[in-house]
């Protein structure tokens, strides 16, 4: 099965609550954090929700 690293590239400071939290659930809590995800639907919604804050490539 694939996965996604996602890397945290802008400063959550100044997003909404709903955003930050699944930062968070991503594994994401400052600038330039890397976490490697799953590539299910479940993770491609959270990508789509914060994809201004972060970049997503294929593993």
């Amino acid at each position: 099965m694939a996965n996604i690293k996602v890397k945290l590239v802008k400063s959550l400071i100044g997003s909404k609550k709903d955003q930050i939290a699944t930062a968070y659930a991503l594994g994401l809590h400052k600038i330039g954090d890397v976490s490697v995800q799953p590539d299910n639907a479940a993770t491609k919604g959270k990508i789509k929700k914060i994809a201004h804050l972060i970049e997503a490539t294929e593993e």
